[in-house]
This record gives structure tokens, C-alpha cells and sequence, in this order.
């Protein structure tokens, strides 16, 4: 399917194919190919930078390999349980190429992996964490621009100077370029100050404050429709996560350096 998708304030237009190309017979899509070179630049990225932190780069592999499986997993889970309507049936669980996967249930299956791979391995956890967050947000903001090639998960109305129009409709707020913007500009903190922490694991829960306040920000201001509802038509469960990531992210940059002292 061809979308034109314009920028009116910023004089662009473009059309723009779902489908990248086929491979014997089989279409792959745009989206697919953002969500891969995300998880390749993020990988290439931390590997690359693990031997300075005390990490052997066969650890990081190991651990992106893993998440990527259990990452998946998890954000079909966690899109299943909250929009069952939509899946219908046991067997619709694993058509995860008819779409249906949430950034949450990703991350959260994919911190569970990587913690329990540091256990068995004998690594240490919040070093680890903190050496792949500039990797997760580096994979978020790519993957991101797939919501772009697919013309979806944008918000509400408006008459910005950023806004989107999907096949001539009226200007809508282009989410992805929001959330890719906010993420570059987390990214950019964490490089410029994650040599400053004062104990391990400040990276990674400044990295779980960073994008929940960006998620919670953002979220409210979907359309209805790309919204899994924790309470029908009132708040969405991403918001709850988010406000809760918020929390938890302050809590640990702060807690952190006092127990190191101890």
C-alpha cells in the first residue's frame, strides 16, 4: 500500500511504499527493516564500547541475540494481554507478522533476559545494564520511523509547524519524529555523562526515567485507536508503565550512589 504522507508547515511530501521489496514472493516491509538496523546499529554501537567498561564483547552478542528472541515474545505478550479483542484467538498469538507488538512488553522482556543472563554468567548486572542503555534508545529511535513507513500511530489534530497529513487528511502530530527527537537527545546524555556516575545503574534507571517521562508525555496525545486502554476510553496502560518507569528511574539514579557509599 502507497501512503502519502506530507509535512505541509516544512513543504515535504512523499510517497511512500509499506513494502520495501519481496524476496521470492514474500513482501518485507519497511518497518521491519527499521526495527533490524535499529538492533544492529544498537548492537554494533555497545559492543564497540563494551572492553572500556570491564565487558567482554561475547557477553553483549549473547545478550542481544537472547533479547531480541525473548523481546519479541514480550512485546507480543504484553500486546496480547491488553488488547485480546483484536487477536481473537490462541492461534492469532503468533501472527506477528499481521502486526500487534508493544515497546514495553519488549524492554520489560528484554531486561529480564539480560538480568538473568548476568546471573548465570556472573556478571555484573548494573554494569551491564548500564553499558547497553545508550543501545536501547539507539534502537528506539531508528525503529521508531517505522510507525513513519507504515503512516501509523500518530496523534491528535493540529496546526503545528511539525505537522503530518496521511493521504490529504488534516494535520496530525507525527509521534515518531517527536519520540525518535526526545530519544536522540537522551541518547546524547547519556554518552556526555555516563563516565560521571557515581555507582552503577544510574545509566541505566536514568535511561528508564528518560524514556518513560517522554512515553507519558507522548502517549496522551495518540489517537484513541493506538492506545491499549488499562481503563476503557480514560487511561492507557503504557501510561501506568510510564509513570510508574518514572518512579522507579528516579528512585534508582538517587538511591544508588548512597548504597555504593556504604
Amino acid at each position: 500500500m502507497v501512503n502519502t504522507i506530507g509535512f505541509p508547515g516544512l513543504g515535504l511530501e512523499f510517497e511512500i511504499n509499506r513494502v520495501a521489496f519481496t524476496v521470492f514472493g514474500k513482501e518485507v516491509y519497511w518497518y521491519a527493516l527499521c526495527i533490524l538496523t535499529g538492533y544492529l546499529l544498537a548492537m554494533l554501537f555497545v559492543t564497540r564500547t563494551c572492553k572500556k567498561r570491564g565487558v567482554d564483547p561475547d557477553h553483549i552478542v549473547d545478550i542481544c541475540i537472547w533479547g531480541l528472541i525473548f523481546g519479541l515474545v514480550g512485546a507480543r505478550i504484553y500486546y496480547c494481554i491488553f488488547d485480546w479483542e483484536s487477536i481473537g484467538s490462541f492461534v492469532n498469538i503468533f501472527k506477528i507478522w499481521e502486526g500487534g507488538l508493544a515497546i514495553y512488553g519488549a524492554l520489560i522482556g528484554a531486561v529480564l533476559t539480560a538480568f538473568t543472563y548476568c546471573k548465570i554468567k556472573k556478571l555484573n548486572t548494573l554494569n551491564v545494564f548500564d553499558l547497553c542503555s545508550p543501545g536501547l534508545l539507539i534502537g528506539q529511535i531508528i525503529g521508531r520511523w517505522g510507525n513513519f513507513f507504515n503512516a501509523e500511530v500518530y496523534g491528535k489534530g493540529t496546526e503545528s509547524l511539525l505537522r503530518m497529513t496521511i493521504n490529504g487528511s488534516e494535520g496530525v502530530h507525527p509521534l515518531f519524529l517527536y519520540e525518535g527527537l526526545w530519544n536522540l537527545l537522551g541518547l546524547i546524555l547519556i554518552i556526555l555523562f555516563r563516565d560521571k556516575k557515581k555507582a552503577n545503574g544510574q545509566v541505566f534507571f536514568f535511561y528508564v526515567f528518560w524514556y518513560s517521562l517522554g512515553r507519558l508525555l507522548l502517549e496522551g496525545m495518540r489517537q484513541p485507536q493506538y492506545i491499549l486502554y488499562a481503563v476503557e476510553n480514560v487511561v492507557g496502560i503504557s501510561q501506568i508503565v510510564a509513570f510508574l518507569g518514572i518512579i522507579v528511574g528516579i528512585c534508582g539514579i538517587f538511591i544508588l550512589p548512597k548504597k555504593a557509599e556504604k
